[in-house]
């Protein structure tokens, strides 16, 4: 693990965008299946509560596939609004060219963003050798640090640590989000060849603690649980390993299920209103809502997580 002095601190600056635990906000939508600006809101409050050191919007666990131009516009700036000028905000670009890459970023920047998390085209997929035009673009037309987000298993897009690399040394790009398993020796492997970006992980936070051992200045897992996680991530960055593994195994079972793919937002906004901090756990097609074993088992992880009527870590 890097020594205290290469470490960024948590929240991050300009040579490292964001870094530490910046959670992907879970987009509420109301009983009609509106954006609920409310309970947005709510939700920002409590990760700013938990003690989060950023805050991410528009990724997977936003279900960012399926808002509008002007929902995502909302949601920018609602979320910075209400978390002020201090805490860093990173929006996620999805789209599948450059120009739809460029328009999505500068909208963001535009509303109140500080960093871009960009998927690569993942459509018409672009060769090896035209990464660099892509990034390198997004970077230079938008003006704020660059987060490449390597998703093979969703985009069907692989990038190697050599191409990570690589990519590193463009202006602007300045830290990377691995998402392919397995992401531990991903991380480790790329935290040793190159000092030029910061490595995040992803995935839920299902192997957080590994990932920091092999160099991780940060993790974006889905936001229902980042008081809990806050504390397994002090008692790492304090030595204190035996307790962040004890209380990331008590997570575990949670962090689990909200990686199953098809029900997995559902998961997280459910979570989210049995602890009431959103009203409603309504999700938009092609996602799916919770069947009736799905809910009982998610009853079962929640009794034994500590969860339940818990007041966010400050």
């Amino acid at each position: 693990m890097p020594s205290d002095a290469s470490t960024p601190t948590p929240g991050g600056d300009s040579t490292t965008g964001a870094t530490g635990l910046i959670p992907i906000l879970a987009t509420p939508f109301d009983q009609g299946g509106d954006l609920d600006v409310d309970s947005l809101r709510r939700l920002v409050e409590f990760e700013l509560a938990c003690g989060v050191d950023g805050l991410a919007v528009h990724g997977m666990a936003s279900e960012g596939f399926s808002l509008t131009a002007a929902e995502r516009s909302t949601i920018v700036r609602t979320v910075r609004e209400v978390a002020g000028g201090d805490v860093p905000l990173v929006a996620g670009v999805n789209a599948t060219s450059t120009s739809t890459a460029v328009e999505q970023g500068v909208a963001a920047v535009e509303d109140g963003a500080d960093q871009l998390m960009v998927l690569p085209p993942f459509l018409s997929k672009l060769p090896p050798a035209h990464f660099a035009d892509f990034y390198g673009s997004v970077a230079d037309r938008t003006g704020v640090p660059i987060m490449i987000q390597e998703a093979s298993a969703s985009t069907g897009v692989a990038m190697s640590t050599a191409q990570l690399v690589d990519l590193g040394r463009l202006p602007g790009v300045v830290s990377v989000k691995i998402e392919t398993q397995p992401t531990a020796p991903k991380v480790a492997a790329l935290c040793a060849a190159t000092t030029d970006l910061a490595v995040l992980g992803g995935q839920n936070a299902l192997f957080v603690l590994e990932e920091y051992e092999g160099g991780a200045v940060g993790t974006m897992p889905a936001c229902e649980f980042s008081d809990a996680l806050a504390v397994i991530l002090r008692d790492w960055n304090a030595g204190r390993h035996d307790d962040a593994h004890a209380g990331f195994n008590r997570l575990l079972p949670l962090i689990r299920f909200g990686l199953q793919p098809g029900i997995a937002h559902a998961v997280h906004k459910e979570v989210l209103v049995r602890r009431r901090v959103i009203d409603h756990a309504g999700v938009r097609s092609p996602v799916s809502a919770l069947d009736a074993h799905s809910h009982r088992t998610l009853e079962r992880v929640l009794a034994t997580s500590g969860l339940l009527d818990v007041a966010p870590v400050g």
